[in-house]
């Protein structure tokens, strides 16, 4: 079959391999029929996610029609049309039975990303995410392997079709957990700091929720431009504003909002000296958007991180977050918990994650569609691809 391959940082490429197969009773193999590019795999994508093999197959967000199933698959049969969830859980552990299924202590014999892990169990499995989380093969592909296939693949009915749920996989999940993490009610205040697709979500569904003003916050005008037309949020280019909490907090009788969404994560562009601790390896991410999301937030708010961070961060202001009471809510998406009630929104026309594609592409361009995601060129906001 044909799958997008990495050979190295800001080298990938579409590559004959060998075709999955039933590797356990429960296994399914999936005819893949859409996959997305995700802003997380260009963190691999720029080589900045370690032990990666050149080789691995990328791609966690993506749908097919089952091809194949083991034994042990209950819930599915060969035919049948899913979008399949980026994590992998078994739903019988002790944080799967608490719906907690980005910490499944079965799928992942890699040791996850944690610095001080000590004997702690590694997270779930991500799919085309590094042999930090299992190693498995991605879904940017004609075919794939999906492992514990009664738990998460969800079957989607005729009437809608690949783009209307292909996000079911990865970003809708991610934006609604951000969002209800953020404590979003009628009438809140919230700020994003990020516009990229988690970012959009995020938006989509803070307002699904009811919150009246949405402040964000990004550099790239043609992504504000769509969020303001789309999601009718507030739109601050922090190239033209260099200090956009304080914006948000004079916009807000100096309270600040109910909560802020950093849906940036550890690529935030951060200062000077953020930049020299990271090349020198002394420093893992920048804080900057945390600073400001914190800043931005008013006392007793919350704090709701989607964005990706590992290791340290030295700017990471501790003392204010005492000194206003915040909460943060933070972590990979408990994707399984949401798609079910986030399928039934699409279907019932509440929500349409698609509209937010601006490139679709045949997955043998699939190098080209991550140069043109990364370097933000053609307005490109998200990539699907089709085999």
């Amino acid at each position: 079959m044909k799958a997008l391959t990495y050979q190295g940082a800001k080298k990938v490429s579409v590559e004959t391999v060998a075709d999955p197969v039933l590797l356990a009773d429960d296994d399914i193999v999936l005819r893949v029929s859409a996959t997305a590019i995700c802003g997380s795999d260009l963190h691999i994508y720029r080589g900045k996610i370690p032990a990666m093999k050149d080789g691995d197959i990328l791609g966690h967000e993506f749908m097919g029609e089952v091809v194949e199933a083991g034994p042990g698959v209950h819930k599915l049969r060969k035919g049948d049309r899913v979008v399949v969830p980026f994590v992998i859980a078994c739903g019988q552990c002790f944080y799967c039975t608490r719906s907690l299924f980005a910490a499944c202590e079965q799928t992942n014999d890699g040791r996850g990303a944690i610095l001080n892990k000590k004997v702690a169990t590694a997270g779930a499995g991500l799919f085309g995410y590094s042999h930090l989380y299992g190693g498995y093969a991605g879904g940017q592909a004609e075919f794939v392997r999906v492992p514990k296939a009664d738990v998460g693949p969800i079957k989607i009915p005729d009437v809608l079709s690949d783009e209307q749920v292909l996000f079911l996989s990865d970003i809708l999940p991610t934006g609604y957990q951000a969002a209800v993490n953020a404590q979003i009610v009628p009438g809140a205040s919230v700020a994003i700091f990020g516009a990229g697709p988690v970012g959009l979500m995020s938006a989509l569904s803070a307002r699904f929720l009811g919150a009246e003003k949405i402040f964000m916050v990004d550099h790239h005008p043609y992504r504000l431009r769509f969020a303001q037309q789309t999601y009718g949020v507030i739109p601050i280019n922090f190239d033209e504003d260099e200090d956009p909490a304080e914006t948000i907090l004079k916009a807000t009788q100096n309270h600040g909002v109910d909560a802020s969404i950093d849906a940036v994560g550890f690529e935030a562009k951060g200062s000077l000296l953020e930049t020299a601790l990271a090349t020198l390896k002394l420093e893992g991410s920048s804080g900057k958007a945390l600073r400001q999301a914190m800043a931005a937030t008013r006392r007793g708010g919350v704090i709701s991180v989607p964005g990706v961070y590992a290791g340290f961060i030295h700017g990471f202001l501790f003392g204010d977050a005492f000194e206003k009471g915040l909460t943060f809510r933070m972590g990979q998406t408990h994707a399984q918990r949401f798609m079910p009630e986030l399928l039934e929104n699409i279907g019932e026309g509440r929500m349409k994650p698609e509209v937010i594609i601006s490139h679709r592409m045949r997955l043998a361009d699939a190098a080209r569609g991550y140069e043109i995601f990364n370097d933000k060129e053609e307005d490109c906001r998200k990539v699907v691809l089709t085999p």
